[in-house]
């Protein structure tokens, strides 16, 4: 997985501009194709030979696709659900015998696309002939690929004891470790988390909190075996509880509740939105599901999310969207059709998360937030969340926190966001999240990634991966 930050601990170097002051971008997508003979050319390189992300994206034919944190990825718009769920058939089609199948997230508004080599850090000349095949698909279908729409949101925790804290947030989650400082879900569809070391302590609280909901039985479970690697309860709630790891870094905890209908609707959870998976034998038998869940949510008029991946689908409302009275029909629709193609439900998967930010001026930060990660509002009354509009990252929601916390205030969170952003579209970020209040406090590792600070001193990195191994080779070389 891509880096943000090679270290978080020490002190910020003299790079550090103020909020205004030009930025030095180098130009990381050109038009520059790799010459012939040269040992990255595609004509001397095997299918499976490992790509840097910048030969990714100079491959050539993959112009609608963008190299971010995990693989290369792709949004083509769409009328309806039916319209995208062609071309995620299309896509089982193109690559289901192969055992390639990308993760596809079928919306109301289009299809996004993600293309990674499972077991390894990168991509490859055969990930390209599926990027390629892919779009092609798409143009045969009349869906635009639009490369500003995609970007990663993740997590990450600074530590003073790592093992601990990653123990306690594997328990927490339910994800699976990769590689020694990396959490991930393994179905790809909740933020990644990684775990950077930390020189000093920072004992007082976080203005930054997680909210996991998991269903009763593996959230109960998680919660004995987080307080066994040393988290503790640090408050008990109305349906919730708050656990902290050895070093005071929170989770809400939330159990699944079932959703009102009895056996008609018996395979969907509520876990902020309703979910259900239906585990798979094939590709194609999940591009068939999604069809049919296409189908049925545009008959309602219902938005939906149905995420297809190479063991199952799930399909979920999104945040709140479930408390439409329309959606206990179509889940009971949905459930019928599932069951009738032989299809049985499988909670274990199923979680929600986001995270939570204390704020003394929440429109401030609010408003500084959605710039940065190019969210949307939330337009009811008194619910301060902020959303991807495409429902593909985690939601954010804000309360208040007391003016008279000064020390708390000043404090660096121990959690910060990373958001990985195409390459072309680094500067224009940076400039509408300092637009929105925000102010550069580190950029010596520019253009890799900058580290930008809400009104309040809340953290994020907006990050690029395309060029950053070719800048490592560089320094190298030069050091050499």
């Amino acid at each position: 997985m891509s880096r943000p930050r090679r270290s978080r601990s020490g002190t910020r170097g003299s790079g550090s501009t103020e909020p205004g002051d030009a930025l030095a971008l180098a130009p990381l997508f050109t038009s520059e194709r790799p010459a012939v003979g040269d040992p990255w050319h595609p004509a001397v390189m095997g299918d499976d030979e490992r790509l840097t992300a910048k030969q990714f994206q100079l491959a050539g034919g993959v112009e609608d696709w963008r190299v971010l944190a995990f693989g290369a990825s792709a949004w083509f718009a769409a009328s309806s659900h039916t319209a995208g769920a062609a071309l995620v058939r299309r896509v089982a089609e193109l690559t289901g015998n192969a055992g390639r199948l990308p993760d596809v997230d079928l919306r109301v508004d289009g299809v996004h696309v993600r293309i990674r080599t499972p077991g390894s850090p990168g991509l490859t000349l055969a990930d390209v002939a599926v990027a390629r095949a892919i779009s092609a698909a798409a143009q045969d279908l009349g869906l635009a690929a639009d490369p500003s729409a995609v970007h990663t949101v993740q997590l990450a925790i600074d530590t003073l004891d790592k093992p601990s804290v990653m123990s306690f947030w594997r328990a927490v989650l339910g994800y699976e470790r990769l590689g020694d400082d990396d959490l991930v879900d393994a179905m790809r569809r909740d933020p990644a988390i990684w775990f950077q070391q930390q020189d000093q302590p920072r004992p007082l609280r976080n203005r930054i909190h997680v909210d996991v909901a998991r269903p009763h039985a593996l959230a109960l479970e998680g919660v004995e075996e987080a307080k066994a690697v040393g988290g503790r309860e640090a408050y008990v709630g109305e349906g919730y509880g708050t656990l902290a790891d050895a070093e005071g870094n929170e989770a809400d905890v939330i159990p699944d509740d079932e959703l009102s209908g009895g056996g008609e609707t018996a395979n969907w959870r509520v876990l902020f939105g309703a979910m259900t998976f239906y585990p798979v034998t094939s590709p194609l038998r999940a591009a068939e599901l999604a069809v049919v869940v296409a189908g049925l949510a545009d008959n309602a008029g219902l938005p939906l999310l149905v995420d297809v991946r190479p063991d199952g689908v799930t399909i979920d409302t999104g945040k709140d969207q479930w408390e439409d009275e329309r959606f206990g029909d179509l889940a009971r629709r949905v459930q019928a059709a599932a069951r009738g193609m032989a299809l049985t439900a499988d909670p274990t998967p199923l979680r929600f998360v986001q995270i939570g930010i204390d704020a003394v001026d929440i429109p401030a930060v609010r408003g500084f937030w959605r710039a940065v990660l190019g969210y949307e509002y939330d337009p009811r009354p008194e619910v301060t969340d902020i959303y991807d509009p495409r429902r593909l990252n985690l939601p954010i929601f804000f309360q208040q926190m007391p003016a008279s916390e000064e020390a708390r205030r000043k404090q660096r969170n121990r959690i910060h966001v990373d958001v990985f952003v195409p390459d072309d579209q680094a500067r224009a970020r940076i400039d509408k999240a300092v637009a929105a209040g925000g102010r550069i406090v580190y950029d010596d590792e520019a253009p890799e990634w900058w580290t930008l600070a809400d009104p309040e001193g809340n953290e994020v990195d907006i990050a690029v991966s395309v060029g950053r191994e070719e800048l490592w080779l560089a320094t190298q070389a030069d050091a050499d």
